[in-house]
């Protein structure tokens, strides 16, 4: 497909790689070879950018023949070698050599891009410890910066002051390290990243050890996460010199603190390890942290000092796929372990807040409408379990079923068996009178025998069931617990002020639709009831999320929430990307399409029914895209601008005025309206 739309350049993604060549013992012409090699599998591949090991071209392991001459020479004419192969290739290609200069030797980075290289880069801390002994052979780049090296009688930039970057491919900007480096208490990396630099990458030899695997991507975790940029991380593997230590090959590409893709260690053929890292969300995340700028200030500005070595990338702006996995819900991990966690921290931090809040408001009692639906069963559970935390009985918990025009037989029994099975007080106020006697009040149709069931119609019936809890509450003595989730919010799927919307306190305002049926689930799983609680949560669980409001059609059917505002996993996925990360709306269709558009392909979260395990394409996710951003930017601003307390739970984000989010009531949805409509085919 040729449509911009399709391709990674036109959404801020850059394809990178980390490259484990077959090494030698100081063959320098096999190594460039077996440099190429990889080189032309990634331009093949659409690769952008490729991280060698350390010294790939020199061979690191041999000790004191690279005081020898004849190994310079020849690393020379290697690098001569890679440069005039990478003319015709695409990727920007970073490779190790060491180089004399000035009557010194450094292990160096060279940045080589269409058949020049663009600068060179010492490392600047040597190991010299245990098995390593590098400061016989090399000078520390330290300090050296603003100068040259002649390679092949022309002049290249020189010095730990290089960050390289495309003129034609925004956020394709490149800070090399090495090995030790990134172990150092203060990496070079950071004052690239604070530079300006997206992508950091390590080239290093790094032998293994039993541990040292996961000490390597800790360290590449951390340091993506503190700088806040993609890194890429590249270790000699089988081919070096096993004279004292052996090699595993590893290859790790991380971003943002998470890791993106590893390769195989120990391979015996050479690896190329790909993955498309997303330098919009990079940027976005940079925009956010206002601390990352702080440290820029603190550390003197690193963009004052660094060179930025420009080149041009020429991106072709076609679909190349995407190397990249999309998590269909990015607030449920799919990795069970994960999920558990996650799972574990979101309703400890749901029980544990509305504790202090029953404690701080000396509520004798908690309040809640309780309609056999998702959000009040999840509400419940988690009040029944914050009574329990606190030494108080259940029976503080004061659920009320009140069933209006629409309300099913199935929901309202569902209802009775979770108040029942909690063991809390349950009772039942039909609202159909008061509802009645309102809509006559101010002359509805519906009071006249009319089958009206406009808005005034719903909100009627959501408004007096607020009304009766909030009256309920000073009655007994109690707070009303509001049971709407972020997913509603962020639609205003909830009716303002006198209805829904509106609680003392709301325990499931920073968790999405999604991830409630997943912490139903996990309460489930983890025995956190009893077997009749979890037979009637299964029940709930099963049933077609519905605001029962409006009288079920001639066909029998109910009113279906997800008919009218769009399924919520997609809601909830676009969600994550404008409230989380700020991304373009069509940036959000494109990552939406390769995450929904086929169900077999990637991921499911374990436990998430087969039926539920639908695909979407891409003329349906721009439908509800654009439902979504109207709705978010235009329509339900003000409701969440007053919104109750309630404790944010995801780091996806919280829609609270006075937490994660901060927007006009009277805003417009044209600007992300119009970039969706321009964008997408």
């Amino acid at each position: 497909m040729t449509h911009p739309f399709y391709a990674i350049h036109s959404h801020g993604l850059i394809r990178v790689a980390a490259a484990t060549p077959r090494a030698s013992v100081g063959d320098t012409a096999a190594n460039a070879e077996a440099t190429i090699a990889l080189a032309r599998e990634a331009d093949a591949k659409g690769v952008d950018l490729v991280v060698f090991p350390e010294l790939n071209l020199t061979s690191y392991a041999i000790d004191d023949l690279h005081l020898q001459t004849a190994q310079q020479r020849a690393t020379l004419a290697a690098i001569a070698t890679v440069v005039e192969a990478s003319a015709t290739l695409r990727p920007v290609l970073l490779v190790g050599a060491a180089l004399v200069r000035n009557g010194r030797l450094y292990n160096c980075a060279l940045a080589i891009a269409r058949g020049r290289v663009l600068g060179v880069v010492p490392k600047t801390f040597l190991p010299n410890y245990r098995e390593f002994y590098e400061k016989r052979w090399f000078a520390s780049g330290a300090g050296l910066t603003g100068l040259t090296i002649d390679l092949d009688g022309e002049e290249v930039p020189f010095g730990t002051d290089l960050i390289f970057a495309a003129r034609d491919l925004p956020g394709f900007v490149v800070h090399a390290e090495i090995c030790e480096d990134y172990w150092a208490p203060t990496p070079p990396s950071t004052a690239g990243a604070l530079a300006g630099a997206l992508i950091c990458c390590n080239l290093s030899a790094s032998n293994i050890v039993i541990g040292k695997a996961r000490e390597r991507a800790m360290l590449a975790a951390s340091q993506s996460a503190r700088a806040a940029c993609a890194y890429i991380y590249s270790a000699a593997g089988p081919g070096e010199s096993t004279t004292e230590v052996a090699w595993d090959g590893q290859g790790l590409i991380h971003e943002l603190g998470e890791q993106i893709a590893e390769s195989e260690r120990f391979s015996t053929e050479p690896e190329l390890v790909i993955a498309d890292i997303d330098c919009e969300r990079i940027t976005q995340e940079r925009l956010r942290n206002g601390t990352f700028n702080d440290a820029a200030i603190f550390a003197g500005n690193p963009e004052t000092r660094f060179r930025r070595i420009a080149f041009d990338h020429a991106p072709v702006l076609t679909d190349g796929g995407l190397e990249r996995a999309i998590r269909r819900f990015p607030f449920v991990p799919n990795d069970p372990a994960r999920r558990d966690d996650d799972c574990y921290e979101a309703f400890n931090i749901q029980v544990e807040a509305l504790s202090k809040r029953l404690v701080s408001a000396h509520a004798e009692t908690i309040v809640i409408g309780v309609s056999g639906g998702l959000d009040s069963t999840h509400a419940l559970i988690v009040a029944a379990k914050a009574m329990d935390r606190l030494g108080r009985p259940r029976a503080n918990i004061l659920g009320f079923t009140m069933p209006g025009f629409a309300t099913g037989e199935g929901t309202k029994a569902n209802a009775w068996a979770l108040m029942r099975a909690l063991g809390i007080t349950a009772e039942e106020i039909d609202i159909k009178p008061a509802a009645r006697r309102m809509l006559e009040d101010i002359g509805h149709p519906f009071s006249e025998g009319e089958p009206v069931y406009d808005i005034t119609f719903e909100n009627v019936q959501a408004g007096l069931r607020t009304d009766y809890l909030f009256r309920l509450a000073n009655q007994r003595r109690g707070i009303v617990l509001g049971t709407g989730d972020l997913s509603e919010m962020a639609l205003g799927w909830c009716t303002y002020g006198v209805g829904d919307q509106m609680s003392h306190y709301v325990v499931n305002s920073g968790v999405p639709k999604t991830l409630i049926q997943f912490l139903i689930r996990w309460c489930i799983r983890t025995d956190q009831y009893d077997a009749a609680t979890d037979a009637i949560l299964s029940t709930i669980l099963a049933q077609e999320i519905s605001p029962e409001l409006v009288p079920a059609g001639a066909d029998g059917a109910l009113q279906s929430t997800e008919s009218m505002i769009g399924p919520y996993a997609l809601n909830d996925f676009f969600a994550h990307y404008v409230i989380r990360h700020g991304l373009a709306p069509s940036k959000i269709a494109f990552l939406a399409w390769h995450a929904w558009r086929d169900a077999s392909v990637g991921a499911w979260p374990e436990d998430l029914p087969e039926d539920a395990r639908v695909a979407y394409d891409l003329p349906t996710i721009r439908k509800w895209l654009e439902k979504f951003l109207f709705r978010f930017f235009t329509t339900s601003q003000f409701k969440r601008s007053a919104m109750p307390n309630g404790p944010k739970v995801s780091a996806g984000g919280a829609l609270s005025p006075r937490g994660d989010w901060r927007a006009p009531s009277d805003g417009i949805a044209t600007t992300w309206i119009e970039e969706l409509r321009s964008s997408v085919p």
